[in-house]
């Protein structure tokens, strides 16, 4: 294996893990902003209160899109496995 070609497969791993795991990362994001501003606006500051949202709209999205992820990594999977004479010799 060449330097080239590793690095290529450590390129498209990265990006596969960040494309597959931004709408988990983006809801969390959204949820806890969400959350944020109503206890700002109640004055209720309790650290727990944010759990439960984020926790529930995660697993929503994560439900919806699970499909899609797995498609992702099936097709990154094949793609390695095809490469893989082209990595030993």
């Amino acid at each position: 294996m060449n330097a080239e070609l590793a690095l290529e497969l450590v390129r498209r791993s990265v990006m596969l893990a960040l494309t597959v795991s931004a709408p988990l990362l983006a809801t969390a994001l959204l949820i806890g902003v969400a959350v944020s501003l109503v206890q700002a606006l109640t004055q209720i500051q309790e650290q727990t209160l944010t759990f439960l949202p984020k926790l529930l709209g995660i697993g929503a999205v994560f439900l919806m899109v699970l499909p899609w992820m797995l498609r992702q990594l099936v097709q990154f999977i094949i793609e390695m496995i095809r490469m893989l004479p082209q990595a030993a010799g």
